[in-house]
């Protein structure tokens, strides 16, 4: 692996700060862009608009979320990332109201960029350990 080249870099800063919350952003995922993560549908979000609604409604329930690259690594179209989440549960989110509490979740990304742009993602964590940190699990 090596390290990722200043174009890669900005990229992935651009991507981070639309999971962020800045949605002047969305244009850094390509029209084809597809998400794929634990606690959504097998056949994944596709398209920048459905992406672009996933991430209004993450914001809606965790107004406060920040997404944290940790570390970096990538080689050609393909950019491996270790991430952190953090956020408060205060609004609905996939149905599950307000806990109102706060969530720290690190995991992991594969993310696959070409022509300026993100084209897929993949993301990995442990779900488990976010319900139990939102308290939606059974003592």
């Amino acid at each position: 692996m090596t390290e990722a080249t200043p174009e890669t870099e900005q990229l992935m800063s651009e991507y981070v700060a639309l999971w962020n919350g800045d949605f002047s952003k969305v244009t850094v995922v390509s029209e084809s862009f597809t998400l794929h993560q634990p606690n959504a549908p097998e056949e994944g979000t596709h398209g920048r608009e459905a992406f672009e609604a996933h991430l209004s409604d993450l914001h809606e329930g965790f107004p406060d979320h920040h997404l944290t690259i940790d570390d970096m690594l990538a080689i050609d179209e393909l950019v491996m990332t270790e991430w952190t989440m953090t956020g408060t549960h205060a609004g609905e989110y996939n149905g599950v109201p307000p806990t109102e509490r706060e969530l720290e979740l690190t995991g992991m990304a594969k993310t696959l960029v070409a022509d300026g742009g993100v084209r897929e993602d993949r993301l990995y964590c442990d779900r488990q350990e976010m319900f139990e940190q939102l308290g939606l699990t059974e003592e």
